[in-house]
């Protein structure tokens, strides 16, 4: 099976383990075959941010990630997921997030 048959951030998760919202976009991009510009465009932000969070030097508040799920129409908890999940890895701390609805 190809990577493009199976969805990018699983093959990532299987590779690094879990992942922030920075791999997850990086991983849409990728598997949609769209530029930086082309991604930036559809999240309305700048290519130097995309690029950022993509490399995760800039962390996305849950409302931004729910924003950027709505621009994609992907599921917002999937986002929100990765968004805090960015945070604990960045703060280095041996955590997993999980989302379910209240």
């Amino acid at each position: 099976m190809t990577t493009k048959n199976r969805k990018a951030s699983n093959v990532i998760k299987e590779i690094i383990g879990d992942i922030g919202l920075g791999e997850y976009l990086l991983a849409y991009r990728t598997g949609e075959e769209l530029t930086q510009v082309e991604m930036a465009k559809k999240l309305k932000i700048s290519k130097q941010d995309l690029c950022n969070i993509e490399k995760g030097r800039k962390l996305v508040s849950v409302d931004r990630a729910v924003q950027f799920a709505k621009l994609l129409k992907r599921s917002p908890n999937v986002f929100v997921k990765y968004a805090l999940q960015d945070q604990i890895i960045k703060a280095k701390l041996k955590l997993k997030v999980s989302i379910k609805a209240a």
